[in-house]
């Protein structure tokens, strides 16, 4: 079976064409809330595996992150379990954009 190039062309719908199905949809002058259950981010991912890695050797793990986070010193994460190498991977910025998200997101 073979189709030229006239068997692909769609007509494009007209917006009342695409309402005209949806009688929830009143007008497109209502703002409608999306909402996504998220998944944790990479920084999210990458505090909980340094965080367990700290703990495990014994370090506290709140001292060290704040003295990564404000010095951008990264010994001061521990290679165990390459904690030092996963934290790297993401910005500094990006890092505390997750804190201050996770402390502020059932206020």
């Amino acid at each position: 079976m073979s189709f030229s190039a006239d068997d692909t062309i769609h007509k494009p719908l007209e917006v009342g064409e695409i309402l005209a199905g949806d009688s929830s949809a009143n007008t497109f002058e209502e703002t409608m809330k999306f909402v996504v259950d998220k998944e944790k981010t990479e920084a999210g991912k990458i505090f909980d595996a340094v965080y367990a890695a700290l703990t495990e050797k014994g370090y506290n793990p709140i001292n060290q992150l704040v003295g990564y986070l404000l010095s951008g010193d990264p010994t001061y994460i521990t290679n165990f379990k390459e904690a030092r190498s996963q934290i790297r991977r993401v910005e500094r910025d990006e890092l505390l954009e997750e804190l201050v998200r996770f402390y502020l997101k059932d206020r």
